[in-house]
Order: C-alpha cells, then sequence, then structure tokens
C-alpha cells in the first residue's frame, strides 16, 4: 500500500468511527454556546479545507519538502499513534464526552488514565496526527492547514478550560490544571 494511501486510510477511518461514536454520551446540561465557539470552529474549518488538498499533484513552490519514504511511513505511525491515544482518551472519558464544549449530566473532571498524562489528550492525538500529516505532505496548504487546525484546538482547549472552570468550581479545575500539563505531557 502506498504511503498516501495509508495515511488517508487512517484518517477516513478515525473519522468515521469518531462520527458512530458522538451517539455515545450522556444529557447536555449547558453548552459554551455558539458564539464562543465560533472563533476555534472557523479556525479549524479553515484549516480541514487547506489540509485536505491533496499533495501528490504539487511540484514547485507549492511543495517545500518531499519526505523520504521511511519518513513517510514513520508519519504513518505517529498518526496511528495519535488516533489510538484520542480513541484511548475517548473511550475512558465514556459518556462525559461531547463534540461541542458542554457540562455532561453528571460531570465531573476526570484525571486517571491518559488524562492523568495531559489535560486533553484527545487533542494531544489530534495534534500529533495533524503534525505527522503535515510533515508527510510537506505541502503549503499541508502546513497552513495545519497552523490553522493547531491553533484552533489550542484555542478550543483553553475556551473549554474558562467554561469548566466556571461550571464546576475554579478550586476543582485548577487542582488539576496545576497537576497535569494541558497538552503535552510531562512538560
Amino acid at each position: 500500500m502506498p504511503v498516501g494511501h495509508a495515511i488517508i486510510a487512517l484518517w477516513v477511518l478515525f473519522v468515521l468511527s469518531w462520527a458512530v461514536a458522538a451517539f455515545w454520551a450522556d444529557r447536555t446540561e449547558s453548552t459554551a454556546g455558539f458564539s464562543t465557539e465560533l472563533p476555534y470552529r472557523s479556525m479549524l474549518l479553515v484549516g480541514a479545507i487547506l489540509f485536505l488538498i491533496p499533495a501528490h499533484a504539487y511540484n514547485g513552490w507549492l511543495r517545500i519538502w518531499y519526505p523520504g519514504i521511511p519518513l513517510a511511513w514513520i508519519c504513518v505511525v505517529l498518526i496511528a499513534i495519535g488516533f489510538l491515544f484520542a480513541w484511548w482518551a475517548r473511550i475512558h472519558l465514556g459518556r462525559l464526552w461531547s463534540g461541542y464544549i458542554a457540562k455532561k449530566s453528571g460531570h465531573r473532571i476526570v484525571d486517571t488514565g491518559p488524562y492523568a498524562l495531559v489535560r486533553h489528550p484527545i487533542y494531544t492525538g489530534l495534534l500529533l496526527a495533524v503534525i505527522a500529516t503535515m510533515i508527510a505532505k510537506g505541502s503549503v496548504p499541508g502546513i497552513a492547514g495545519a497552523i490553522l487546525i493547531v491553533v484552533g484546538i489550542y484555542t478550543k482547549a483553553r475556551t473549554e478550560e474558562r467554561f469548566l472552570r466556571a461550571e464546576l468550581g475554579p478550586g476543582c479545575y485548577d487542582a488539576y490544571s496545576v497537576r497535569v500539563p494541558m497538552l503535552v505531557p510531562f512538560m
């Protein structure tokens, strides 16, 4: 299987499985609201559009580098690891998961499993997959898309933390945020 097909297959499998799993969640009690989520959702949408532009047809200035086959396959492995880490977090979070910034019925801080390593392990896994894909593509639109996605995910994480701090109480969330890094383990 060519490297590009492997990367596409991983992304399609992840997106489809994630969409199916979206039905496995508790009732939402409150959300941050559309206007709060619009900035990061806009960045993610534009980033995803740029990120989806195929890199195989680029020559010249639109293609900054051509990763060798070994590096490209290392990127495939890193993409898979990122998705597995995100899925571990999603399964560990269980029915508290939401595609929106939301407070679920019986919401609490989960600080075990991957949530003991980073406060946002789903985002960490996605960031690893996005960065590895960007390296494998080496294209200007891929890099621009990845930058927007990274900024969008970081913005969402910060927005989510402000929301949870307000909903669950600052003392509860602050204690967790002091103990556990935001996105990069062991930092």
